[in-house]
């Protein structure tokens, strides 16, 4: 009875400060406006498209060091220093602006999306294990993920009358300064943990592991006889290496987990990446330029919609999971198909039970991992997802070319078919998960 009025405050601090940073980090007007910046800078599309690769390998390639760097030292820190890191990028596309400054700011701002992955969904499960309120895991993930999308509507809603009082310097300054809020709520954050140290003699120490007895005769905090000191020291120090090799030992060892981090590339990685055409489809519906944004706040309200149902889609069963990824992939294909705006409300149910979906499939990986290197699993996810995604945006580029996005979009939509087959007959992690 005495610890319920002290969680709950706790718990509604962690989810205010949660949900400012989400909103902030996506408030950023330089999104609907960068584009062009590039154009009217005398890029060709071929540079553009270059730019977008570097964008996406800084962020592959720095997703699971950053994970175990989040789990080794600070993980409030890395979502400290991510807004930080792509402050300095935007400012170079406005002070500098050339083909070089660009390249250096999207390097920038994916090493800035690589440092909060993994280590944001990491930080607030383990603080609501510690406030025994894990269950609420799905509810604020979802919640924030709503945040999200409010601050993408956010600047395109504002960008164009910034855009009109000072042009690109001065949607720049206020893009630097949101991330720079977003860098000071980040500090608010709570994080009571010890980050993760190195086994002695290289050995993983199980997760249920209890406390670690003590050797004859030696008190607390003395060196048993015959060990070096520095090494024993050594042994302690925390490390991205132990971090890392945690994390991907648990990946390895336990089937719940992998199946749990495929699971959430599979099912954010294709809609994501189709999120990047929905202008393009909604141009091809005939509707003029000044009508694509109208279509797209009908996507931007169905991924919001599908973020606050979380709570309910927790009660989903392992049946009604994989009829959900079924439902979305239908009304994706049959609006894209329709050719006609009012496809873009079955898009807009589609992207709601998709935003549901990946809420849900990131909920289960955190409630099935089990060992300190939290982070470095759900950057492992993320590295898994963030590869599908460019393998989706290659088949995209092929499919379109030659059949057009409508059916481009209806053939990228199929995979979640085979997905929710599987999740229907892979009965393994059923009873593993029924077991537990």
């Amino acid at each position: 009875m005495l610890v319920a009025p002290a969680r709950v405050p706790a718990t509604r601090r962690l989810a205010a400060t949660l949900y400012g940073y989400a909103f902030l980090t996506d408030l950023v007007l330089l999104y609907p406006l960068y584009v062009l910046l590039f154009a009217d800078t005398g890029l060709s599309v071929g540079q553009i498209s270059s730019l977008f690769v570097l964008w996406s390998a800084a962020g592959i390639l720095l997703e699971i060091p950053s994970g175990a760097w989040a789990d080794a030292l600070s993980r409030r820190l890395l979502l400290c220093l991510a807004p930080l890191l792509t402050a300095v990028g935007f400012a170079l596309w406005v002070l500098l602006p050339s083909y070089p400054a660009f390249a250096v700011g999207f390097l920038l701002w994916g090493a800035g999306g690589a440092l909060r992955s993994g280590a944001l969904e990491a930080l607030v499960f383990t603080e609501l294990d510690r406030l025994d309120a894990a269950d609420r895991y799905a509810r604020l993930i979802g919640r924030a993920r709503t945040a999200e999308v409010l601050g993408a509507v956010g600047s395109g809603v504002l960008a164009g009358p910034v855009f009109a009082l000072g042009g690109y310097l001065a949607v720049g300054a206020a893009s630097v300064l949101t991330c720079l809020l977003a860098a000071a709520v980040a500090a608010r954050l709570p994080e009571r943990r010890t980050p993760v140290t190195a086994p002695a003699a290289d050995r993983p120490v199980p997760a249920t592991a209890g406390p670690v007895e003590t050797v004859a005769g030696v008190a607390p905090g003395e060196t048993a006889p015959g060990v070096d000191p520095a090494e024993d020291a050594a042994d302690d120090e925390p490390g991205w290496r132990e971090s890392l090799r945690g994390g991907l030992a648990e990946v390895r060892a336990d089937r719940a987990v992998r199946a749990a981090v495929l699971l959430v590339a599979a099912v954010a990685a294709i809609w994501g990446g189709l999120d990047e055409y929905t202008g393009l489809l909604a141009r091809d519906t005939g509707v003029t330029e000044a009508a694509v944004p109208l279509l797209l706040l009908l996507l931007w309200g169905g991924m919001s919609v599908g973020g606050l149902l979380a709570p309910l889609g927790e009660r989903l069963s392992h049946r009604g999971y994989a009829g959900l990824l079924v439902v979305a992939a239908v009304a994706t294909a049959a609006g894209a198909l329709l050719r006609h705006p009012a496809g873009f409300l079955l898009l807009a149910v589609a992207f709601a039970a998709f935003q549901l979906a990946t809420v849900l499939a990131d909920a289960r990986l955190q409630a099935r991992i089990t060992g300190d290197a939290r982070a470095t699993v759900t950057s492992l996810a993320g590295m898994a997802t963030d590869l599908t995604t460019v393998a989706c945006y290659a088949g995209y580029g092929l499919l379109a070319g030659v059949f057009g996005n409508p059916v481009a979009f209806a053939v990228a939509v199929l995979p979640y078919l085979v997905v929710a087959f599987r999740l229907l007959t892979g009965r393994g992690v059923t009873r593993r998960k029924k077991e537990q």
